[in-house]
Protein backbone atom coordinates (compact mmCIF):
# COMPACT_ATOMS: atom_id res chain seq x y z
CA UNK A 1 0.00 0.00 0.00
CA UNK A 2 1.13 3.57 -0.67
CA UNK A 3 0.71 5.90 2.33
CA UNK A 4 1.05 9.68 2.49
CA UNK A 5 2.02 11.41 5.74
CA UNK A 6 1.65 15.15 6.29
CA UNK A 7 4.15 16.41 8.87
CA UNK A 8 7.70 15.26 9.46
CA UNK A 9 8.07 15.98 13.16
CA UNK A 10 8.86 13.34 15.77
CA UNK A 11 5.56 11.53 15.22
CA UNK A 12 5.47 11.78 11.42
CA UNK A 13 9.03 10.56 10.99
CA UNK A 14 8.52 7.65 13.39
CA UNK A 15 5.32 6.69 11.61
CA UNK A 16 7.01 6.87 8.20
CA UNK A 17 9.85 4.60 9.29
CA UNK A 18 7.46 2.12 10.90
CA UNK A 19 5.26 1.90 7.80
CA UNK A 20 8.23 1.51 5.48
CA UNK A 21 9.57 -1.24 7.73
CA UNK A 22 6.24 -3.06 7.24
CA UNK A 23 6.84 -2.98 3.49
CA UNK A 24 4.62 -0.05 2.45
CA UNK A 25 5.67 2.74 0.12
CA UNK A 26 5.62 6.06 1.96
CA UNK A 27 5.65 9.75 1.00
CA UNK A 28 6.18 12.47 3.62
CA UNK A 29 5.03 16.06 3.10
CA UNK A 30 6.37 19.01 5.10
CA UNK A 31 6.74 22.75 4.50
CA UNK A 32 10.23 22.74 6.01
CA UNK A 33 12.73 20.76 3.90
CA UNK A 34 15.12 20.48 6.85
CA UNK A 35 12.48 18.43 8.71
CA UNK A 36 13.21 15.45 6.47
CA UNK A 37 16.49 14.94 8.34
CA UNK A 38 14.45 13.17 10.99
CA UNK A 39 13.74 10.36 8.54
CA UNK A 40 17.37 9.27 8.50
CA UNK A 41 19.54 8.13 5.64
CA UNK A 42 17.89 4.73 5.48
CA UNK A 43 14.45 6.06 4.52
CA UNK A 44 13.69 5.27 0.87
CA UNK A 45 10.31 6.98 0.48
CA UNK A 46 9.40 10.28 -1.13
CA UNK A 47 10.13 13.61 0.51
CA UNK A 48 7.80 16.34 -0.76
CA UNK A 49 8.21 19.97 0.29
CA UNK A 50 4.93 21.86 0.38
CA UNK A 51 1.64 22.51 2.17
CA UNK A 52 -0.03 19.24 3.12
CA UNK A 53 -3.55 20.23 2.10
CA UNK A 54 -2.56 21.66 -1.29
CA UNK A 55 -3.90 19.32 -3.96
CA UNK A 56 -0.88 19.67 -6.26
CA UNK A 57 1.45 18.89 -3.37
CA UNK A 58 -0.63 15.86 -2.46
CA UNK A 59 -0.60 14.66 -6.06
CA UNK A 60 3.19 14.94 -6.08
CA UNK A 61 3.20 12.75 -2.98
CA UNK A 62 1.12 10.13 -4.78
CA UNK A 63 -2.21 10.73 -3.06
CA UNK A 64 -4.13 9.49 -6.11
CA UNK A 65 -2.80 5.96 -5.58
CA UNK A 66 -2.66 6.12 -1.77
CA UNK A 67 -4.60 3.71 0.41
CA UNK A 68 -4.04 5.72 3.59
CA UNK A 69 -3.29 9.29 4.69
CA UNK A 70 -2.08 10.57 8.07
CA UNK A 71 -2.15 14.26 9.04
CA UNK A 72 0.28 14.72 11.93
CA UNK A 73 1.54 18.29 11.56
CA UNK A 74 1.66 20.72 14.47
CA UNK A 75 -1.64 22.44 13.57
CA UNK A 76 -5.13 21.08 14.30
CA UNK A 77 -6.77 23.09 11.52
CA UNK A 78 -4.19 22.08 8.94
CA UNK A 79 -4.51 18.43 9.93
CA UNK A 80 -8.28 18.31 9.66
CA UNK A 81 -8.34 20.25 6.37
CA UNK A 82 -5.73 17.95 4.87
CA UNK A 83 -7.57 14.87 6.12
CA UNK A 84 -10.82 16.06 4.58
CA UNK A 85 -9.11 16.83 1.26
CA UNK A 86 -7.61 13.33 1.21
CA UNK A 87 -10.97 11.72 2.04
CA UNK A 88 -13.36 13.88 0.03
CA UNK A 89 -11.29 14.99 -2.97
CA UNK A 90 -9.17 11.90 -3.50
CA UNK A 91 -11.28 9.15 -1.92
CA UNK A 92 -8.51 7.79 0.32
CA UNK A 93 -10.02 4.92 2.32
CA UNK A 94 -8.05 5.13 5.57
CA UNK A 95 -7.56 8.69 6.86
CA UNK A 96 -6.54 9.84 10.35
CA UNK A 97 -5.67 13.18 11.92
CA UNK A 98 -3.76 14.07 15.07
CA UNK A 99 -5.24 16.85 17.17
CA UNK A 100 -3.99 18.85 20.14
CA UNK A 101 -7.41 19.97 21.40
CA UNK A 102 -9.38 16.86 22.49
CA UNK A 103 -12.55 18.98 22.74
CA UNK A 104 -12.62 19.04 18.95
CA UNK A 105 -12.59 15.26 18.71
CA UNK A 106 -16.39 14.91 18.61
CA UNK A 107 -16.66 17.37 15.71
CA UNK A 108 -13.99 15.57 13.72
CA UNK A 109 -15.46 12.14 14.44
CA UNK A 110 -18.81 13.33 13.10
CA UNK A 111 -17.01 14.27 9.89
CA UNK A 112 -16.01 10.64 9.62
CA UNK A 113 -12.31 11.22 10.28
CA UNK A 114 -10.72 9.22 13.13
CA UNK A 115 -8.57 11.38 15.38
CA UNK A 116 -5.83 10.74 17.91
CA UNK A 117 -5.45 13.30 20.69
CA UNK A 118 -1.89 14.24 21.61
CA UNK A 119 -2.49 13.55 25.30
CA UNK A 120 -2.85 9.84 24.54
CA UNK A 121 -0.72 9.73 21.42
CA UNK A 122 1.43 6.81 20.39
CA UNK A 123 2.63 5.97 16.88
CA UNK A 124 0.94 2.58 17.27
CA UNK A 125 -2.47 4.23 17.69
CA UNK A 126 -2.06 5.99 14.36
CA UNK A 127 -0.96 2.73 12.76
CA UNK A 128 -4.26 1.20 13.86
CA UNK A 129 -6.22 4.01 12.23
CA UNK A 130 -4.34 3.63 8.93
CA UNK A 131 -3.93 -0.14 8.95
CA UNK A 132 -6.66 -1.57 11.23
CA UNK A 133 -5.41 -5.11 10.70
CA UNK A 134 -1.72 -4.32 10.57
CA UNK A 135 -0.79 -3.03 14.01
CA UNK A 136 0.27 -4.77 17.18
CA UNK A 137 -2.57 -5.88 19.49
CA UNK A 138 -3.80 -3.39 22.09
CA UNK A 139 -3.12 -6.00 24.77
CA UNK A 140 -2.22 -9.66 24.98
CA UNK A 141 -1.75 -12.17 27.77
CA UNK A 142 1.79 -13.41 28.56
CA UNK A 143 1.39 -16.38 26.23
CA UNK A 144 0.20 -14.18 23.37
CA UNK A 145 -2.80 -16.42 22.69
CA UNK A 146 -5.50 -14.05 24.01
CA UNK A 147 -5.56 -10.56 22.54
CA UNK A 148 -7.48 -7.31 22.65
CA UNK A 149 -7.68 -5.93 19.11
CA UNK A 150 -9.42 -3.15 17.22
CA UNK A 151 -11.27 -4.63 14.24
CA UNK A 152 -12.73 -2.62 11.36
CA UNK A 153 -16.33 -3.35 10.33
CA UNK A 154 -18.26 -3.00 7.07
CA UNK A 155 -20.55 0.09 6.87
CA UNK A 156 -23.52 -2.26 6.47
CA UNK A 157 -23.25 -3.11 10.18
CA UNK A 158 -24.32 0.43 11.10
CA UNK A 159 -27.73 0.32 12.77
CA UNK A 160 -27.37 -3.34 13.80
CA UNK A 161 -26.92 -4.44 17.38
CA UNK A 162 -23.47 -5.29 18.66
CA UNK A 163 -24.91 -8.62 19.81
CA UNK A 164 -25.49 -9.51 16.14
CA UNK A 165 -21.91 -8.55 15.33
CA UNK A 166 -20.66 -10.72 18.19
CA UNK A 167 -22.78 -13.67 17.09
CA UNK A 168 -21.70 -13.41 13.45
CA UNK A 169 -18.01 -13.32 14.36
CA UNK A 170 -18.10 -15.60 17.39
CA UNK A 171 -16.31 -12.99 19.48
CA UNK A 172 -16.90 -10.73 22.48
CA UNK A 173 -16.90 -6.94 22.06
CA UNK A 174 -14.90 -5.67 25.02
CA UNK A 175 -15.62 -1.97 24.55
CA UNK A 176 -16.32 0.71 21.94
CA UNK A 177 -14.65 4.05 21.39
CA UNK A 178 -17.43 6.46 20.41
CA UNK A 179 -16.73 10.16 19.84
CA UNK A 180 -13.42 9.80 21.65
CA UNK A 181 -14.89 8.13 24.76
CA UNK A 182 -14.78 4.49 25.84
CA UNK A 183 -18.22 2.83 26.10
CA UNK A 184 -19.20 -0.62 27.38
CA UNK A 185 -21.78 -2.18 25.03
CA UNK A 186 -25.27 -3.06 26.25
CA UNK A 187 -27.56 -5.71 24.70
CA UNK A 188 -29.63 -3.02 22.95
CA UNK A 189 -26.76 -0.87 21.70
CA UNK A 190 -26.37 -0.54 17.92
CA UNK A 191 -23.34 0.18 15.78
CA UNK A 192 -22.92 3.84 14.82
CA UNK A 193 -20.80 5.49 12.16
CA UNK A 194 -17.36 6.35 13.53
CA UNK A 195 -17.38 3.66 16.23
CA UNK A 196 -14.09 1.91 16.94
CA UNK A 197 -14.78 -1.67 18.01
CA UNK A 198 -12.37 -3.47 20.35
CA UNK A 199 -12.74 -7.21 20.79
CA UNK A 200 -11.14 -9.96 22.87
CA UNK A 201 -10.23 -13.08 20.94
CA UNK A 202 -7.79 -15.94 20.41
CA UNK A 203 -4.95 -14.80 18.18
CA UNK A 204 -5.60 -17.71 15.83
CA UNK A 205 -9.16 -16.45 15.26
CA UNK A 206 -8.23 -12.89 14.24
CA UNK A 207 -8.39 -13.46 10.47
CA UNK A 208 -11.81 -15.11 10.72
CA UNK A 209 -13.16 -12.31 12.94
CA UNK A 210 -11.86 -9.65 10.54
CA UNK A 211 -13.55 -11.46 7.66
CA UNK A 212 -16.90 -11.64 9.51
CA UNK A 213 -16.74 -7.94 10.44
CA UNK A 214 -15.85 -7.02 6.84
CA UNK A 215 -18.57 -9.18 5.29
CA UNK A 216 -21.45 -7.36 6.94
CA UNK A 217 -24.69 -8.77 8.37
CA UNK A 218 -26.44 -11.65 6.70
CA UNK A 219 -30.18 -11.89 6.16
CA UNK A 220 -32.02 -12.29 9.45
CA UNK A 221 -29.35 -10.64 11.61
CA UNK A 222 -30.49 -7.54 13.50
Amino acid sequence: MHIVIMGCGRVGSALARALEKQGHSVAVVDQDPTAFRRLGAGFNGRRVTGVGFDQDTLKEAGIEEAGAFAAVSSGDNSNIIAARVARENFGVEHVAARIYDPRRAEVYQRLGIPTVATVRWTADQMLRRLLPSGAEPLWQDPSGSIQLAEVAFAPSWIGHRFTALEEAAGVRVAFITRLGEGVLPTPQMVVQEGDLVHVTLHRADLAAVEAAFAQGPQEGEH
